[in-house]
């Protein structure tokens, strides 16, 4: 039974998770948000709608 024997696939599982790990929060975490909160965009201008039918 040849998916019994660990040498031809086990080294590629254990690299391919440990560049996961270990290159891809790098990756993901180099790049910056673009929708930065400022103090001018925080204040919240609600409009009510008016539903003619109620």
């Amino acid at each position: 039974m040849p998916q019994l024997i660990p040498d031809p696939w086990f080294f590629i599982f254990l690299s391919s998770w440990l560049i996961i790990v270990w290159l891809a929060p790098q990756k993901i975490l180099s790049h910056k948000t673009l929708n930065e909160p400022s103090s001018f965009s925080s204040k919240m201008v609600h409009q009510h709608w008016i539903w003619p039918w109620s």
